[in-house]
């Protein structure tokens, strides 16, 4: 019965969105359908939406005599039209494709390999209706990609061949000087183990609210931001694990930048939500300062993730490969909670020799439980990345990390490499 309620919702809100974004444009339902040439012209005004990566994975587990190596390709390919009456379509479609797999992707059977996440799919990855009618406001309808803050509880997962994206209703208003709210209805969660996966998506009914505050301050660039995010997944398929995530997290944070100086922080609090039966209450709080100058960075932070023993503080929508270390130990946060104090360095250069860019960090994590301090080891992390200038469409990666157990699991070490071409 909630299924269905659900998908009356859906019709509900498309007819509604549609309604709006014709009648905002100035054309009424009993009007004529706009012109071809208006059509015509969205079309000529349009772009090619266009971009793949060819991409190697190493991978080597201690524990697992099988060393996983990989060669994937992506493809993604789509268009946008430009506007009529402040109306815009997206559609764009996703092809993954491993041409050596020798690794578990999760769905190919190669469980006797170490995990790289990225298996075959050919899906659509965005469809989408955004309409501008509304005086600073934006409002998207359909399959589309969102990235709130940091993409530290919400985000798109774009390390991975299969980006994960959202068949939502969301809204983006401006209207107050110095605030953005951005409102999101979210129906589906399209994840990045794809369609054919047990685990490829979440149903339900959730919803993202995050607001941001530029604050006026002469010679600070300052910002306060806020946020709820109340996840409620019911999928049948895997219905303990979508119980265990749904999830009600509140929380807000301050950054500060003065010259080469910056300092952020940030604090929220979890506990279950919908039908979720485990009763606890976790936090999650992180603050991070360093000068950037002239293209080179230093950075220290301190990250926490609650854990009271039994639960951890769960962030199932995050980008969560961008932090606590590139060998992906902790996507998961365990029971006990994480602590991560992390070090950075790099630098950023325009122009260098046959090099239209050049970008080099290197990172060192050490990991301990937030619940009773054991040691869960350490991680040396290191990211290259090049653009030249001969093809500056081009961009090389190379990505390596290698985390030393001391105890806790098993060591692991990870390589990567990509050659991406962007239209």
């Amino acid at each position: 019965m909630k299924t269905s309620i659900r998908i009356k919702m859906k019709a509900v809100a498309a007819i509604a969105v549609s309604w709006a974004v014709i009648g905002a444009g100035g054309v009424g339902v009993a009007e004529e359908a706009p012109e071809a040439s208006a059509i015509a012209k969205a079309i000529s005004d349009g772009k090619l939406l266009f971009d793949a990566r060819l991409r190697y994975s190493h991978a080597e587990f201690g524990g697992n005599p099988n060393t996983a190596n990989g060669v994937t390709y992506r493809l993604r390919a789509g268009f946008e039209t430009g506007a009529v009456f402040d109306t815009k379509l997206l559609v764009e479609f996703d092809h993954v494709r491993a041409l050596e797999d020798d690794f578990n992707s999760t769905l190919n059977g190669n469980t006797q390999f170490p995990v790289v996440a990225d298996p075959n799919a050919t899906e659509l990855n965005r469809f989408q209706l955004s309409n501008t009618s509304l005086p600073d406001t934006k409002v998207t309808l359909g399959r589309q990609r969102i990235i709130l803050d940091d993409a530290r509880f919400v985000g798109n997962v774009g390390w991975r061949q299969n980006e994960q994206t959202y068949d939502a209703l969301r809204v983006e208003n401006a209207s107050i000087k110095n605030l953005k709210v951005d409102v999101t209805y979210v129906d589906r969660v399209n994840r990045i183990f794809g369609d054919d996966s047990p685990q490829g998506f979440f149903e339900g009914e959730s919803y993202l609210i995050n607001t941001k505050y530029t604050v006026p301050i002469e010679g600070v660039t300052a910002s306060i931001r806020g946020f709820a995010y109340l996840f409620d997944f019911e999928n049948a398929n895997i219905a303990p694990v979508a119980a265990r995530l749904s999830t009600q997290t509140y929380g807000g944070g301050v950054s500060l930048a003065s010259g080469p100086a910056f300092i952020d922080g940030s604090f929220a609090s979890q506990t279950p939500y919908a039908d979720n039966p485990a009763s606890y209450n976790v936090n999650y709080y992180t603050v991070a300062a360093g000068l950037k100058k002239s293209g080179f960075l230093v950075k220290a932070g301190y990250e926490v993730l609650g854990g009271d023993g039994a639960f951890g503080f769960v962030t199932p929508l995050a980008t969560a490969h961008k932090f606590n270390g590139f060998a992906d130990l902790f996507l998961a946060t365990p029971p006990g909670g994480l602590e991560d104090i992390y070090f950075q360095a790099g630098v950023t250069k325009k122009g260098v020799g046959p090099f239209a860019l050049v970008a080099f960090n290197a990172f060192y994590h050490i990991f301990t439980a937030e619940e009773g301090g054991a040691d869960y080891g350490d991680e040396f992390d290191a990211v290259l990345v090049v653009k030249p200038k001969a093809a500056k469409r081009l961009k090389f990666l190379v990505k390596y990390a290698n985390y030393q157990s001391d105890g806790f699991l098993t060591d692991r070490e990870r390589l990567t490499v990509d050659l991406g071409f962007t239209f």
